[in-house]
């Protein structure tokens, strides 16, 4: 008997996820690999979905602990472009997507798999997130999307295949939200957030406690970065993955971190999406904070262009992209001296910062007080405004004062 192709499987021990582990054996008559990688989710022990697909028959099941990377290698780069996709959310998902395509990748190397399948729909971000890492990583790999193709379009004719077909199914209702979850926070949605007017139920917080209900004095939170990265929380050095979990639950308790927004998604549609990202928001600030510090006008101009840039990129799967290597290359030169710390205060949802410092600080006290000790030169002022508005004296005095007020037909 001719030995059957393989194909790795993104496998989360889901629904769909299992019932695919059985599918691509039925169906597709392959041998299954199934990889569960841990990116920091809520299910701490995951050693329970690798047996699951053992017992459903998958020659092979792996769960990998990829926190750690995560934070250094991918999680480091968000924080240097202040990445925020559309200005709001903190890309906690599109993150994650590279490093488990990667993995997916060397494992489909290691078994001489000529297939990598994923659980994604055909509507979401996370098929074209996947699909266009896993092709600039391999362009020969073939990638199975069952969900797209499959005739199970609803839960109960997903639950009789598996019943029908040996594979276990959950005792439980359905849930009533979609939920990604990581280091870098939750995302939140489907169920009664389509309605764009509703209110998000309180029972899709989970890491922050309702403003309502959190103490009335502030607690302060003090984050060091040296280049750019968080190297320290209130004053105690820490790698970054437990610098995160920290932060997490410092701006959680304190209720910090909700996001309810109309995003643009990569395939077209609008979607209502609920995220919760206490330590993504409460150090992107910082560093973003600390930044206006240490970096000159010109470069956070450019710079804050740059950003959006990068999140738009990582947002639609361009991970492994040259434009990303080459923002990455431009942040890396300008995060060599944002270095130093920053004060928060955090109280009731809300966030302020309340001090910086650093040994690159571009602030010149003697510049900038209006007290004793003035060191600017007062007498330049009148030159550099007469050649600053030159341009705007002679536009006037050619093409008529105040055109540019005229009404607009």
């Amino acid at each position: 008997m001719a030995e059957k192709e393989k194909v790795v499987l993104a496998y989360s021990g889901g629904l769909d996820t299992s019932v695919i582990v059985k599918w691509l054996q039925i169906e597709k008559n392959l041998d299954v690999v199934a990889i569960c990688g841990n990116v920091g989710q809520d299910e701490k022990d995951l050693s329970w979905i690798k047996q699951k697909a053992l017992d459903m028959g998958a020659i092979a099941s792996e769960a990998i602990d990829m926190r750690a990377e995560y934070a250094d290698k991918i999680l480091t780069k968000a924080i240097w472009a202040n990445g925020k996709y559309e200005g709001i959310y903190p890309l906690l998902s599109a993150l994650s997507r590279p490093l488990i395509s990667k993995h997916l990748v060397d494992i489909a190397h290691q078994y001489g798999a000529k297939y990598i399948a994923h659980g994604c729909t055909g509507k979401g971000n996370d098929q074209v997130r996947f699909e266009t890492c896993i092709r600039a990583l391999d362009p020969q790999i073939q990638i199975i999307a069952p969900v797209r193709v499959w005739d199970l379009t609803t839960r109960d004719s997903e639950m009789e295949w598996a019943e029908a077909n040996g594979v276990p199914v959950p005792t439980t209702h359905k849930k009533p939200y979609s939920i990604d979850d990581n280091l870098w926070g939750r995302a939140i949605e489907c169920g009664v957030l389509e309605d764009t007017w509703n209110t998000p139920p309180a029972d899709i917080w989970t890491m922050t406690s309702n403003p309502e209900d959190c103490p009335a004095d502030p607690e302060a939170v003090t984050i060091g970065f040296e280049a750019g990265v968080p190297v320290s929380i209130n004053g105690e050095k820490k790698p970054l993955l437990d610098l995160i979990i920290e932060a997490n639950e410092i701006a959680g308790r304190n209720g910090f971190g909700r996001i309810d927004m109309i995003e643009d998604r990569v395939v077209g549609i609008k979607s209502r999406e609920c995220y919760e990202c206490p330590a993504a928001l409460l150090l992107i600030q910082a560093h973003q904070s600390l930044e206006t510090l240490c970096l000159d006008a010109e470069t956070l101009k450019q710079k804050a262009k740059n950003d959006v840039e990068w999140a738009s990129t990582v947002y639609r799967g361009l991970w492994f992209s040259q434009n990303r290597n080459a923002l990455d290359a431009y942040n890396a030169y300008t995060q060599k001296f944002v270095t130093g710390e920053v004060r928060i205060k955090l109280c009731k949802g809300g966030l302020f910062v309340d001090g910086l410092r650093s040994p690159y600080s571009l602030y010149d006290y003697n510049l900038a007080t209006y007290d004793e000790g003035d060191t600017f030169d007062h007498t330049a002022a009148r030159g550099f405004i007469d050649l600053h508005g030159l341009q705007s004296k002679t536009w006037s005095r050619v093409q008529g004062p105040g055109s540019g007020l005229q009404p607009i037909d």
